[in-house]
């Protein structure tokens, strides 16, 4: 039995169709990767999973039965556009949105300051969230989403606006939190970080989802005839080379696709006649980034096979 079962959720904003029969499911105690672009329906179909959205059609299925409005006490829920009270201050808040999932106390409190603490930000416990900068208030709205100790966590774009050593910090909680047995599900359009921290993706694209399996079995997949390639030196020899399909430039990698899955040792032999010192080559490998593109431009038909856009 699945965490969580989408089957066929759409919804219409007038003549816009923002989620077109998405369905995935979410295994327990994994971190789930919802992926894709800016406005591709990622944001529309977490609302429905919330019941802040009705959906036109189709239902969420929570450990096998219909979800209801139950499932708001058992998550915690980072919402891409942040909303918390300005006026109020820092662990006043925390405790308040605690308080309306059910829990409260001096052990709460001290939960709530020892999270303060972690995130840097215990001496400025009783200042106005209007008078934090944009990523401390996006620090305090994650701690409000955990604080409760929910059974799932849900975040829209949880590392926009931070630095990279909130970033860490925030990623090193979630993975805490998956040891922990909770589900968390990770909406993002950083294709990266999707990769590091997901064991299970859902592409989305245009309402549709166009990919929906374990990393592994993405990686396998898509991963035969390629190669991610770190190296000094300059390869520009190989974008006429027969063994070629398809050179990616990805700034501190490079993705290289060869036609026949056979001529991977011949292209590692190429790049060492040529003097090109190699820092990494991993072959059969391919990111989310590179999947995506290759499957962004595509469609899915009502049957789930895909069919390119005219």
């Amino acid at each position: 039995m699945y965490a969580l079962e989408i089957r066929n959720l759409s919804k219409n904003f007038g003549e816009v169709k923002a989620v077109d029969k998405a369905s995935f499911q979410v295994p327990e105690g994994s971190v789930f990767g919802l992926i894709g672009r800016n406005g591709a329906g990622k944001t529309t179909t977490i609302r429905m999973m919330m019941n802040i959205y009705m959906p036109d059609e189709g239902e969420v299925i929570l450990r096998g039965a219909k979800i209801d409005n139950e499932f708001k006490s058992r998550v915690g829920y980072l919402p891409e556009e942040r909303g918390l009270y300005k006026k109020m201050k820092v662990l006043e808040t925390l405790l308040y949105f605690a308080e309306i999932k059910g829990k409260s106390g001096r052990d709460l409190e001290k939960k709530a300051r020892r999270y303060l603490k972690r995130f840097e930000l215990d001496d400025r416990k009783y200042s106005k969230i209007e008078d934090l900068s944009k990523g401390n208030q996006q620090k305090i709205q994650f701690i409000t989403a955990v604080l409760h100790d929910p059974d799932f966590i849900i975040l829209d774009e949880p590392f926009s606006g931070l630095d990279p050593i909130n970033t860490n910090l925030l990623r090193e909680i979630i993975m805490e939190k998956k040891q922990e047995g909770k589900v968390i599900i990770l909406s993002t359009h950083f294709m990266d970080f999707a990769e590091k921290m997901s064991d299970h993706i859902a592409m989305i694209d245009h309402g549709k989802v166009i990919m929906n399996d374990s990393l592994q079995n993405i990686k396998s997949k898509f991963g035969q005839r390629n190669i991610t390639l770190t190296h000094s030196g300059d390869i520009s020899f190989l974008k006429g080379s027969p063994l070629i399909e398809k050179i990616t430039e990805f700034g501190n990698s490079t993705g290289i696709r060869v036609k026949e899955a056979s001529q991977t040792q011949e292209l590692l032999r190429l790049l060492v006649e040529k003097n090109v010192e190699i820092k990494k080559f991993d072959a059969n490998d391919i990111s989310l980034q590179e999947v995506f593109v290759e499957l962004a431009g595509k469609e899915v038909d009502n049957n789930g096979k895909e069919a390119a856009h005219a």
